[in-house]
């Protein structure tokens, strides 16, 4: 690019040059001057940073749609709105789901009623026959028991033999076990068939207390509410539409803490780590620039793009950050004290190295040429690693094209400080 400026300002030089001659100027004629603008290198602290593409993410974003298939009745918040966590931002049709959570409770009042009913209510059959038997297995005791005892007044006075007061001990025995094995039977049978019947009927309640909850729960899913507060930057859906759980009527978006996600090239990552600061540039940014610190490096390289992915982050980020920006991340890695910087205008680059040429004026306004080594730039200056000092003056506009040696003027308000 340097090279299509050289010859037509060499020409006017020459150009003039030969008028000096055609005048009468003579091989002692003074050479011409070129009006140039100026400006001096000057020495700074310079950050050192690694500069790599990136993409802006939000803190929280999910895909808001409904867990229930139904119409969508009317939206309570539209796309642009900020929301507070747990606010409502669908209604869903319900009128089918409010029925449906009626008759459960119904359901629910009959079954609690059956249990009580069997738990207070009358004894089957068989165990009313096996409480007769209890009772009558009673009276046979009682009866056995009397007659024990005259009988053995009378085996005391000797009026009965002990053949007959032995036997009588016999039958006042088997009276007591069949007594036992009666209240057994009864209490045994009185359990097993109480237990069962309120075994079922609690099994029974259960079942509906549990549809009572899922109808209810159906019902609570026809408000949709947003689960964290943020920023509504996608609406999908609108009244009358059916919502459902594979289509999203929302994306929320919390932009209160925001990411950069840059690609580092995996040759810089050992200059890169966590906790130092970094700013993000958008493409059309316009000067603005989002500052933050790295809170994430990755332990993964891209295999195709041969990059790490670091994340610049920034809380309570300014109104312009939107989610899916893109541009630049520049990761603070180190600092140079003392780094000579001077305009990019007064850099003529070598294309694809990083060499390069200035013209430093000297005091008596002559112009060399020199060659310089390029760092990082730096905004809109160039560090110069090696070929130029601080304070020294250098040509900003004008350069291209100036021959080596040339006399210089600055002109009227043509220096640069």
């Amino acid at each position: 690019m340097r090279s299509r400026w050289v010859a037509p300002i060499a020409a006017a030089v020459m150009a003039l040059a030969g008028c000096g001659r055609q005048h009468g100027a003579g091989e002692g004629a003074p050479a011409p001057v070129v009006e140039v603008t100026l400006a001096r290198a000057a020495a700074a602290d310079v950050p050192l940073a690694i500069e790599a593409p990136a993409t802006v993410f939000p803190r929280e974003q999910a895909n808001i749609s409904a867990r229930i298939t139904a119409p969508i009745r009317r939206l309570l918040a539209h796309k642009g709105d900020s929301v507070t966590a747990g606010r409502t931002l669908v209604e869903l049709e319900d009128r089918d789901l409010k029925a449906q959570a009626a008759e459960a409770q119904a359901a629910v009042s009959t079954a609690r009623a059956t249990l009580e009913k069997t738990i207070a209510g009358t004894l089957p059959t068989d165990v009313e026959r096996a409480r007769g038997q209890v009772e009558i297995s009673k009276a046979v005791l009682a009866q056995f028991e009397r007659l024990y005892r005259r009988r053995k007044a009378l085996f005391e006075e000797g009026a009965i033999p002990k053949r007959d007061f032995e036997q009588t001990e016999a039958d006042l025995a088997t009276a007591k076990a069949n007594a036992e094995v009666a209240a057994r039977s009864y209490n045994l049978l009185l359990n097993q068939s109480r237990g069962r019947d309120e075994q079922i009927a609690r099994a029974n309640l259960e079942q509906a207390e549990a549809r009572f909850q899922a109808a209810t729960a159906q019902l609570q899913f026809t408000h949709i509410q947003a689960p964290f507060a943020g920023t509504i930057t996608e609406q999908m859906q609108y009244p009358g539409d059916m919502a459902q759980p594979a289509a999203a009527t929302f994306t929320l978006a919390d932009l209160s803490l925001v990411t950069a996600r840059a690609q580092v090239p995996e040759a810089a990552l050992g200059r890169v780590k966590t906790g130092q600061g970094c700013r993000f540039v958008p493409i059309d940014g316009a000067g603005a620039a989002l500052a933050g610190k790295v809170t994430v490096v990755n332990r993964a390289v891209d295999p195709q793009r041969r990059t790490v992915e670091v994340w610049c982050e920034t809380a309570h980020p300014a109104a312009w950050v939107r989610t899916g920006m893109f541009g630049t991340a520049s990761i603070i890695t180190g600092e140079i004290r003392g780094a000579v910087l001077a305009p990019q205008a007064a850099v003529l680059r070598e294309e694809g190295t990083n060499s390069a040429t200035v013209f430093v004026v000297d005091d008596h306004r002559i112009a060399h040429r020199r060659e310089v080594t390029l760092g990082e730039a730096v905004g809109n200056q160039a560090r110069i690693e090696s070929g130029l000092r601080a304070g020294e003056t250098v040509v900003v506009e004008g350069a291209y094209g100036l021959p080596d040696n040339a006399r210089v003027t600055t002109g009227t308000g043509k220096e640069k400080q």
